[in-house]
């Protein structure tokens, strides 16, 4: 069996090698930016471990001995799944790791939001030294926090938040009331953005939640309100949040994640002045890399063993 990892960030694959070593599986790399490019370099390989490269029917119907692709990440949005369904082509993914790293770093954003820690910062570093610079601050406390999409990280985020705010409420259509923690408290997406006075975003990137965070919603969020998005960058309109944070309905928005990653450094979002951002990292900590790149790489050892991958989102045939 020979893989192609086709893209990665990470300072080295030596622990996807060593374990492909372990199992007598062949593995090319390359850094593919494109389908063509994956096309180009995965001549002969049977599977691909993908992190950003983008995999779709040109490259299955290309590539016919292609019959798995698995994903660095619990998010699967840049391999389409609806081609690979079409083409046989199973899909894994790594979706359990991280899941505290991820809702603690949205926690952490949040919190800095409403207590105004980043803008402190920034005002004691022009000169200004007074508790009121950054604007008025309300009681954590005394806040309702809202959390879209409940799944393990959303409930991880719950969790950590019940203690600190007064009540914590969530909209997931797609959970039975049983799933809902007895501390959470179900809501609708419209009563979700109207309620809330800090809401943090956990759904995964498909077409309904393409912009699901636009406009229409964002003008139903309180006055002084945060909005908080370690998820996927295209579910919010940016534009429509950057026009709302301008016309001070919101406090401040805290983006892990943006539609186009990284930014140019003169990009609207970066330059606002009530906007947090950080670079794609709400995943990481040490273990967690270990544990995302370990898991995704098994995909295509147990499939090549099995007959199937640890973590299947597709199943192929």
């Amino acid at each position: 069996m020979k893989i192609l990892i086709t893209d990665y960030d990470f300072p080295d694959l030596e622990l996807e090698q060593s374990l492909y070593r372990d199992a007598g599986i062949e593995v090319v790399t390359a850094q593919c930016r494109t389908e063509a490019d994956v096309i180009a370099a995965s001549e002969g390989c049977h599977g691909l471990l993908v992190q950003y490269a983008p995999v779709n029917a040109a490259v299955f119907q290309a590539r016919p001995n292609i019959r798995i692709v698995s994903r660095y990440g619990a998010g699967f949005d840049t391999v389409n799944t609806a081609d690979a369904k079409a083409h046989g082509v199973w899909v894994g993914n790594s979706p359990d790791y991280g899941v505290g790293e991820v809702a603690t770093h949205a926690f952490a954003m949040m919190l800095s939001l409403l207590r105004h820690i980043t803008f402190y910062d920034r005002d004691v570093k022009n000169g200004m030294w007074h508790f009121s610079s950054a604007g008025p601050i309300r009681r954590v406390s005394d806040m309702t926090v809202g959390i879209l999409g409940l799944g393990r990280i959303g409930k991880r985020m719950a969790h950590i938040s019940r203690n600190s705010f007064k009540h914590v409420i969530a909209c997931d259509p797609y959970l039975l009331d049983g799933d809902f923690p007895s501390y959470v408290e179900r809501a609708t997406l419209n009563e979700l953005f109207s309620r809330a006075d800090a809401i943090s975003l956990h759904v995964p990137l498909t077409e309904e939640t393409r912009n699901i965070v636009n406009k229409d919603v964002l003008d139903l969020m309180r006055p002084g309100s945060v909005l908080v998005n370690t998820a996927r960058g295209p579910v919010v309109d940016i534009d429509a949040l950057l026009d709302t944070l301008d016309e001070g309905r919101l406090d401040g928005a805290a983006l892990d994640v943006l539609p186009q990653e990284p930014p140019a450094t003169d990009a609207r979002i970066v330059q606002h002045p009530r906007v947090l951002l950080s670079p794609h990292a709400a995943f990481y900590s040490v273990v967690a890399e270990k544990e995302l790149r370990r898991k995704a790489a098994q995909n295509l050892v147990d499939w090549a063993s099995n007959g199937r991958p640890s973590y299947v989102v597709v199943e192929g045939r």
